[in-house]
Order: C-alpha cells, then sequence, then structure tokens
C-alpha cells in the first residue's frame, strides 16, 4: 500500500473509518479498531486487544440513553448527532460507497 510504502512493518493499526476491519494485503496486515462511539451500521462499541495477536472486540451499550446523554450537553449539534449517528448510523455499504469515489492523496 503506498500509503504505509517504507515502513519496514508487516502490521498496521490504524482508525478514524469508523469501521472495524483486519485485512491482509500483499504482506502486510491493516487491523482497524472500529469505534467507540460511532460505528458505522453497528449498535456496539468496538475496541481492540492487542497482544501477541490482534483481537478484534465489541461490546453492546445502551443507544438510547447514548442519545439522551448527547443531547444534555447543550451541544449546538447534540441532538443531529444523537439522532443521525448514534440512533440511526449510516450503514457500513453507504460508507464504504462513499470511501470509494474517495481519492487519498
Amino acid at each position: 500500500m503506498p500509503v504505509f510504502a517504507g515502513l519496514g512493518v508487516t502490521l498496521v493499526v490504524c482508525g478514524h473509518t469508523h469501521m472495524q476491519f483486519d485485512r491482509q494485503v500483499g504482506r502486510m496486515r491493516v487491523v482497524n479498531a472500529g469505534s467507540v462511539g460511532m460505528p458505522f451500521g453497528r449498535s456496539r462499541a468496538q475496541w481492540l486487544l492487542l497482544g501477541p495477536d490482534v483481537a478484534l472486540q465489541s461490546t453492546p451499550y445502551d443507544l438510547r440513553e447514548a442519545a439522551k446523554r448527547i443531547r444534555a450537553t447543550n451541544d449546538p449539534q447534540a441532538e443531529d448527532f444523537a439522532r443521525n449517528s448514534v440512533l440511526n448510523p449510516p450503514s457500513e455499504r453507504a460508507m464504504l460507497e462513499g470511501f470509494s469515489r474517495a481519492e487519498l492523496k
């Protein structure tokens, strides 16, 4: 992968896509922990455990309670975030289609 060229490693742990994955790309393993608070298409906090190997994990949580706490913050975007990101997150498919149109520079 060009973005990781020259690193000299066989495992890359990355984030910020809000989608948990473990992929082999050539000789490089690329792992993403996912998202604790806004996973696309799933209602579980996602994380990973690093040790001798990588273990993708997820933990269920109460979405309605999370949305209630977000709304109570008085953040001007709280309602939109609670409704569209916590209670009704975009599907993984929709986000992958958007990502596939983006170009990594």
